[in-house]
């Protein structure tokens, strides 16, 4: 029976974890919400393109990250963008 007692006591200190991680800050501000509300409203209605290309965007990533690029752009809080590691 004490072996089931220290499994209880374990579960407790893990909810506590999880309970600190979830108190941190915004990544986002309003307004780059609102941007990339907007830029998935466009996707959905098949008007949003990709920037080179000019091809229509399909992909819900995509339109996320058009619309994050564009709030960065007009100066709203957007986390950093991360880096791509490219190989060559």
């Amino acid at each position: 029976m004490p072996a089931k007692k220290k499994s209880v006591a374990k579960k407790s200190t893990a909810k506590k974890s999880a309970a600190k991680k979830k108190s941190s800050g915004k990544k986002y501000s309003p307004k780059a919400s609102k941007s990339v509300e907007r830029e998935m409203k466009a996707m959905k209605k098949g008007q949003l393109k990709s920037g080179r290309s000019g091809k229509k965007v399909t992909s819900r990533k995509q339109a996320i990250a058009i619309g994050l690029s564009e709030a960065r752009k007009a100066g709203a809080k957007v986390a950093p963008a991360k880096k791509s590691s490219k190989t060559s």
